[in-house]
């Protein structure tokens, strides 16, 4: 399963502002299969333990409350390739270095409110994937 498989995120402010459908035909056009998707709400203390790799950061406190402020759309994606061809579909975290023909170029408000969250690494895909989706949800 690895290298066929990432999680995303559409971040509060995507959902917010109704792009979630335009985001997903960019991922469908771009060769991915939703495996599994759903809106749900973070709560503080889902998002504070979804990003606690960034604990230490000075931005964590505003990242959890932002986070935590509006809807999500998670989703597990499945292509060849995945989780580089993913990063490579949202582009740069700020906006204005992404390149044309990229989520966060079309569809992010600045560099802390980028539209979509994508995985890192093969392994980060799988832990994200199980932090919000069970078994009986996925595949």
């Amino acid at each position: 399963m690895a290298n066929n498989i990432t999680f995303t995120m559409i971040k509060p402010e995507a959902v917010a502002n109704g792009t979630t459908g335009k985001i997903i035909d960019m991922i469908i056009e771009n060769g991915f299969t939703i495996k599994a998707m759903k809106l749900k709400q973070l709560s503080k203390e889902e998002a504070g333990e979804f990003y606690a790799v960034h604990s230490e950061r000075p931005f964590y406190g505003e990242l959890v409350d932002y986070m935590s402020e509006g809807p999500i759309v998670a989703a597990i994606l499945e292509k060849d390739n995945a989780v580089e061809d993913f990063r490579a579909l949202i582009g740069s975290t700020d906006p204005a270095e992404a390149a044309e023909g990229t989520i966060r170029k079309a569809y992010a408000e600045s560099k802390a409110k980028n539209a979509c969250h994508g995985s890192d690494s093969d392994e980060n895909a799988l832990i994200e994937a199980n932090f919000h989706f069970s078994a009986s949800e996925m595949f």
